[in-house]
């Protein structure tokens, strides 16, 4: 199967401009954890509700701290015609729990999360994946950028 034909398609990005309370009000409306940040057409970062908590919140930053200054802007991600069994393997090495999808012109097309491998008929690929991704010491750091 290939990852195309698990991912939610239908994805909302957030700006780098926008503040941290827009991005997640924008969660909040779309009950998502995490936005891909686009800038120009490109795929510049990712912000998730853990990254405003730590990063943001944690930290004393105001709600109107723009989304650059608390993404991460180290982009993982997948294409579309990959095997997702691949994808899936990958996630757990590199601990995530979504990665955004993009075509081979590098242009965002959709998002691929465990609750998107869940709904495959596949069920030891979310298996294999969480079990990875539950292993402490993961590669991100929640103070990094």
């Amino acid at each position: 199967m290939k990852v195309k034909q698990a991912m939610t398609s239908e994805v909302r990005v957030a700006s780098p401009e926008q503040t941290i309370r827009e991005a997640a009000q924008l969660m909040a409306e779309l009950d998502a954890g995490a936005l891909p940040v686009a800038e120009n057409d490109r795929l510049v970062g990712m912000i998730t509700d853990r990254d405003i908590a730590v990063r943001a919140v944690a930290e004393g930053l105001p709600a109107d701290t723009p989304v650059s200054e608390i993404m991460s802007r180290e982009v993982l991600y997948c294409f579309e015609d990959q095997a997702l069994d691949d994808v899936a393997r990958n996630m757990g090495q590199v601990q995530v729990r979504r990665l955004p999808v993009v075509n081979r012109d590098k242009r965002l097309v959709g998002i691929v999360s465990f609750a998107d491998l869940a709904r495959t008929e596949q069920p030891t690929t979310v298996g294999r994946a969480v079990s990875h991704v539950s292993e402490p010491g993961g590669k991100h750091s929640q103070t990094a950028h």
